[in-house]
């Protein structure tokens, strides 16, 4: 039975580094304006180290994610390293920017 709120084939943004299998997943975080996923490695955030694929990608690359689908939008789960417990918390809000 599939995991997550989103279907397979949903577009879910992950670093370059994880498809690649250079870095493991650090950071996962449900988008609560439009439930969409992201898979990080924590280490660049540019578009550049970015990419998009379906959500089903994600667990051909790491299968473990199947256990973080649990998360409701608006959270994130975070580790230090692949070793490191994941510490679920609500995403924090953006810094709003001070136009004066």
């Amino acid at each position: 039975m599939w995991p997550f709120d989103q279907p397979p084939n949903c577009a879910t943004v992950v670093s370059n580094s994880i498809i690649e299998k250079r870095k493991p997943i650090l950071n996962v975080s449900h988008d609560e304006d439009d439930h969409g996923w992201q898979f990080l490695d924590n280490e660049s955030e540019e578009l550049d180290d970015l990419c998009i694929v379906g959500l089903g990608h994600i667990l051909e690359v790491d299968p473990s994610m199947a256990g973080l689908a649990i998360l409701e939008p608006g959270w994130q789960a975070t580790r230090a390293d692949i070793n490191s417990e994941w510490v679920i918390e609500r995403i924090p809000p953006e810094e709003e920017v001070d136009a004066t």
